[in-house]
């Protein structure tokens, strides 16, 4: 199969129980494969180099400023932002590589997502198809620089959504679920205080609930059985537990003010 002129980018820290299949979906048709590690301890970049030699080392800061910094050591002016607990599908590799040899026409591409918590797929509750910009135009693209995590995406032109899917293995089980989000509302907490977010218990409270409403009623959620509920919980928790650490990360800014 001859080589398509696109780079996939893919960031990794520790990801040696998951990169292998990563690369194994885009090797041998796209025409380079970058990697930025994160100081990895396990054996990450012993199976990346089989792989790629294009590997660069970078701590990790802000996810906006992270990501874009590995967009710019593409060869290519387009780009797949593939995650490591991501993976292409055959069918989506095809689509790819058709627009990619007819000549793109637009700026970005949108790809579905099929989510799995371990072996289940997530098909209800907003989790299917929740296509999201994986494949652009890396110089008309950027993310927020300033962001911790979820930074907003910037882009220059127009977009397309793909048919074809990407299998993202977003949990291997509820543990890592919960893993996750501790990590990710630490990131948010912080960014609600640098926005100085107008953020009180009230409507903390009001978000939480519509949330789960949101997710287990009106996106059907409920389809999904307990794993469903447990989805709808964690993202009504999603807001509990930031505001919460906001709260504290306010309260000691204010003792601090005080103090000085």
């Amino acid at each position: 199969m001859d080589k398509i002129e696109l780079s996939v980018v893919t960031l990794t820290k520790n990801s040696a129980l998951i990169i292998e299949d990563c690369l194994k979906s885009v090797a041998g048709w796209v025409g380079e494969i970058i990697i930025v590690d994160d100081n990895s301890t396990d054996k990450t970049l012993d199976i990346v180099r089989r792989y790629t030699d294009k590997i660069y080392i970078k701590k990790w800061e802000r996810e906006g400023q992270h990501r874009n910094f590995a967009y710019s050591l593409a060869k290519f002016d387009y780009v797949l932002s593939l995650d490591s607990d991501e993976r292409v599908t055959p069918e989506l590799r095809d689509e790819i590589i058709a627009i990619l040899k007819d000549g793109p026409k637009y700026a970005g591409y949108n790809i579905p997502h099929r989510n799995f918590i371990g072996d289940y797929w997530i098909r209800y509750g907003g989790w299917y198809p929740n296509a999201k910009l994986k494949m652009f135009n890396r110089h008309k693209f950027y993310y927020e620089p300033e962001a911790e995590y979820h930074p907003r995406a910037f882009l220059d032109g127009k977009t397309y959504t793909l048919k074809s899917d990407i299998i993202h293995y977003a949990y291997r089980d509820f543990q890592n679920l919960f893993s996750k989000l501790n990590h990710q509302t630490d990131f948010e907490a912080k960014k609600w205080l640098r926005d100085k977010r107008k953020m009180n218990f009230r409507l903390c409270m009001v978000k939480a609930v519509s949330r789960f409403i949101k997710f287990y009623f009106v996106k059907k959620g409920r389809k999904d059985g307990f794993i469903g509920f447990m989805m709808a919980l964690v993202s009504s928790a999603y807001q509990l537990m930031t505001y919460a650490k906001y709260w504290e990360l306010r309260k000691k800014q204010d003792e601090g003010s005080f103090s000085g």
